[in-house]
């Protein structure tokens, strides 16, 4: 069985429907912005440690850095680590993104029958692909029975009854209930014994963009007493990294405000548009300076919205970016399309 390839394998290109040129006087590139929007549109890949539940880790960043709201991109149990992305401020809107961009976790497994490499390394191949999961007793959805997708099931190691393997999954899927629908199958049982998750949609633990909970307190405290900006690029990046994994669409500086206001996407407003886009895909929005607009779905493939001469190519899901940013060039009311030049 082929695998199925993970969102961020999957290789996409930039396709120019017309060119346009951005007025400087608005907006800011995202690694430009200034201190106080670089933090209120701001990102951190944190490597959680052990102990403290996810929220808790949210938490304690909004405390350190004296902020009025925070997100983060996936839970994580207490005891598991590593790739927990942090969202500040109003880049708490990119979260969505990330149930669509894959996680992967490298984890031990621990069986409680004796189990030959030969006889588990096909078990772990039959989990790939699409799988059936009701979530555990222990957790924060309602428990009935959905389907989530696995990328792919890499056999690493076994020592004795632990059995080391890395795994590249839909976002939501339950890595302690595959282990024990595994040791079902395998007819000796098993459990769960540790877990790392190495990879959340863009962010993996092998980044330069990654820190510790040490780290955000220390570079934001050395911010907080020199004001030099570089420092916040130390442990901050800008939420647009979040994205990175989605299809995505350019739009003119005429379009972006009526976007900001709701108005779903029309074909004169495009510019560029990245290939593979299906109807009723995720995408994202951005600016000729690489600012994210808004989250929106696919009316129609990439191929028509380079053909396409007029109407809804996109309708919005959710605007990240502020009404006011750039200014406003559309007529309320009538059959005026809105986010176009």
């Amino acid at each position: 069985m082929p695998r199925t390839v993970p969102p961020w394998e999957i290789k996409r290109e930039l396709l120019t429907k017309t060119r346009d040129t951005t007025n400087p006087k608005y907006g800011h590139v995202p690694s430009q912005r200034p201190a106080k929007e670089y933090i209120q549109y701001g990102t951190i890949n944190l490597d959680k440690p052990a102990g403290p539940t996810s929220h808790e880790v949210a938490a304690w960043v909004k405390k350190i850095m004296h902020l009025n709201g925070i997100g983060h991109g996936g839970t994580l149990d207490p005891k598991v680590t590593g790739v927990l992305p942090i969202t500040l401020e109003d880049a708490t809107k990119v979260v969505q993104a990330f149930l669509y961009s894959g996680k992967e976790y490298v984890c031990v497994m621990k069986l409680h029958g004796d189990a030959k490499e030969e006889q588990i390394k096909p078990v772990l191949s039959e989990f790939e692909d699409e799988i059936y999961q009701r979530p555990p007793l222990r957790s924060s959805v309602k428990r009935q029975l959905r389907t989530r997708r696995i990328y792919y099931i890499d056999y690493l190691e076994t020592d004795g009854r632990n059995v080391l393997f890395k795994v590249g999954c839909e976002a939501g899927t339950y890595i302690r209930k595959l282990c024990f629908d595994i040791g079902e199958i395998l007819g000796v049982g098993a459990h769960m014994q540790e877990l790392r998750r190495t990879r959340s949609g863009p962010f993996t633990e092998n980044s330069a963009s990654k820190v510790t909970l040490h780290d955000v307190a220390y570079w934001f405290g050395e911010w907080e007493q020199k004001k030099d900006e570089a420092t916040l690029h130390k442990f901050i990046v800008p939420m647009e990294e979040a994205l990175a994994l989605l299809p995505k669409i350019v739009v003119r500086d005429s379009a972006v405000d009526a976007l900001c206001h709701g108005a779903n996407l029309t074909a004169p407003g495009v510019l560029q548009v990245t290939s593979g886009i299906q109807k009723g895909s995720i995408l994202a929005i951005f600016t000729l300076k690489g600012e994210a607009v808004a989250l929106a779905k696919a009316l129609v493939s990439t191929e028509e919205m380079l053909d396409l001469k007029h109407g809804a190519v996109a309708a919005l899901e959710r605007v990240l970016m502020p009404r006011g940013t750039y200014p406003k060039v559309w007529k309320s009311g009538g059959e005026h399309e809105p986010a176009q030049p």
